[in-house]
């Protein structure tokens, strides 16, 4: 699968883990930045990754900062996004069963690595269930397309 993955500053150390994880997987990683532990700002970088995935140039993206929150928050900007913030299993599990969540968010001062192999694992190999979440996505997109 084909993953974009971009992060700030703090969580710049976290993505240089999860995109190793990532190949030891067999997926194909789009780095988008950021490079370094220099501070930059978030959301340039997560637009980028979820503007990737809304094209279809990639079929997931994944995206780190501190927290993880404002990471998500701006991905949720971009039309077709559902990103989720998943600092656990649960989250991650359910990002994916229930909400076909396409953008996972992490926050590097929250999730150590060990956690975060376990989160990756859950959020990919986890489907969506469809059946009854399927009107309740599909409400999603109409507010989408109404604002």
């Amino acid at each position: 699968m084909r993953v974009a993955i971009g992060s700030d500053h703090a969580g710049f150390e976290l993505k240089q883990h999860v995109i190793e994880s990532l190949k030891t997987m067999g997926h194909d990683v789009d780095d988008r930045g950021t490079h370094n532990t220099e501070p930059v700002d978030y959301p340039p970088i997560c637009a980028d990754v979820a503007r990737r995935v809304a094209k279809g140039d990639a079929e997931r993206g994944i995206v780190l900062g501190g927290s993880g929150q404002g990471e998500q928050i701006t991905a949720n900007k971009i039309h077709g996004i559902r990103a989720a913030l998943c600092n656990d299993l649960y989250s991650a599990k359910y990002s994916r069963l229930h909400n076909d969540a396409n953008v996972l968010s992490m926050g590097g001062r929250v999730v150590g690595t060990g956690l975060a192999d376990e989160i990756l694992l859950v959020w990919f190999t986890t489907d969506f269930q469809g059946g009854r979440h399927v009107p309740r996505i599909e409400q999603i997109k109409e507010i989408e397309e109404s604002q």
